[in-house]
């Protein structure tokens, strides 16, 4: 949609026309000090509590106060199969078969236990290749296996890097570095999403490309989860990522889903990780068998999954499943579309959005670089009652969310960021 106009009334209009409008209610939204709603465009660092989210972690405490142990198998949701409850809301929202996706661990934890299995370096071929500006932790992570294989790790790096005063990654010059240096790099790890500048890249198109290069490819979806359309089976990827905190609003630190693709599935070759969770299910409890591997993403678990976070997931995961990616995403599309024609209709030139113009190319996530940057335009938004981020050197993340945000919430950030700037 391109035919946005100006005025209040107009993004009155739009929420009226929004058939998710409804769901806000099912969020607590922060106030300020006099009771009245912040905008929160925060969702990109952490989503907003579900109002079930209570409730459903009260059920479990309740069962754990009447039943005890039992609760593994006597609960109303068993804790023994607790994950699996899961795992299909999960798959649809990014895209993939049941079998391919477990919810387990966290984030970076689960980026190594990924890098255990899938970055295989030999004395050639041992080189990672991760976008230049990627979240720090992928960026330590990835430099830590280097060193813990025996190889320097500032030489086995290898960074695509967007092009001398531009902020967005080309594809070409990865085509470019793989062309050059493809049968040295054992590993692709990129964010889907990326966090600074919003670009989501092209899952199918990178994969294809390590793959062609005879590289294992893998991404860290944190930005992308419950953002975008990720359709990983098909994106060909072999693995992947997520945490549940961002946009999957399943509260601060909560677990990581993790995506391995089904051709590994039945892989028992793979190097891997292991403990008891991962282990045949029929026989898991006989306890002084043989380890028999489960198969797809369930063969990575460790340990046992804990509960109370789980059931904060269930929470928002439930919503996801009612909603469905589909609608969440064209809403977001048409929401992040009227955010970025009324910033451009500011026609400031001490700011400008750095993030992909084309909505195919981004999530709702606008980074917004600030000219002359020292934070303090920053600072006056947040005293004006909108929550956003600051990420240095110079960009303010504003992320309007669909299932929570609405269009006059655009509406008054822009107004706010006007009298501000």
């Amino acid at each position: 949609m391109s035919n946005y106009t100006l005025g209040r009334d107009f993004a009155q209009q739009l929420d009226k026309e929004d058939q998710l409008a409804h769901y806000r209610n099912q969020f607590h939204i922060p106030k300020d000090k006099n009771g009245d709603d912040l905008i929160y465009l925060c969702g990109n660092s952490l989503g907003l509590q579900p109002k079930a989210t209570k409730d459903y972690i009260n059920q479990e405490l309740e069962d754990w106060a009447n039943l005890g142990v039992e609760g593994h198998t006597e609960g109303k949701n068993p804790w023994l199969p607790y994950h699996e409850f899961l795992t299909e809301s999960m798959a649809k929202v990014v895209g993939a078969k049941p079998i391919e996706v477990v919810v387990m661990n966290t984030l970076t934890a689960n980026l190594h236990f990924m890098m255990v299995s899938f970055y295989k370096p030999t004395k050639k071929r041992y080189k990672i290749l991760i976008e230049a500006d990627a979240f720090p932790s992928d960026k330590y992570a990835v430099e830590s296996q280097l060193r813990h294989h025996g190889f320097d790790d500032k030489e086995g790096l290898v960074l695509w890097k967007a092009r001398e005063g531009e902020e967005l990654a080309n594809y070409e010059d990865l085509e470019a570095i793989l062309e050059a240096q493809g049968d040295e790099i054992a590993l692709i790890m990129i964010g889907g999403v990326n966090y600074y500048t919003g670009q989501f890249f092209d899952l199918k198109r990178i994969a294809a490309l390590g793959h062609k290069n005879g590289c294992m490819v893998g991404f860290d979806c944190a930005h992308g989860a419950g953002n975008v359309n990720l359709d990983l089976h098909n994106s060909g990827a072999d693995f992947a990522v997520w945490c549940t905190y961002k946009y999957m609003n399943a509260g601060p630190g909560s677990l990581s889903g993790c995506f391995v693709h089904e051709r590994h599935a039945h892989n028992k070759d793979l190097n891997r990780f292991t403990g008891w969770w991962s282990h045949n299910k029929e026989t898991r409890f006989n306890m002084r068998g043989e380890f028999d591997q489960l198969p797809g993403a369930e063969g990575w678990q460790l340990s046992n999954p804990p509960i109370l976070s789980m059931a904060a997931i269930k929470a928002s995961a439930d919503i996801f499943a009612e909603v469905g990616m589909e609608k969440l995403t064209q809403k977001s599309k048409k929401l992040t579309g009227y955010f970025e024609f009324l910033i451009n209709e500011l026609n400031n030139s001490d700011i400008k959005i750095i993030t992909p113009d084309n909505p195919n190319e981004r999530g709702c996530q606008l980074s917004i670089q600030v000219k002359n940057a020292d934070k303090a335009l920053h600072h006056k938004l947040t005293e004006s009652g909108v929550i956003s981020d600051w990420r240095e050197p110079d960009v303010i993340r504003c992320a309007p969310v669909p299932l929570y945000n609405s269009f006059e919430d655009v509406y008054n950030m822009v107004e706010r960021l006007k009298a501000c700037l």
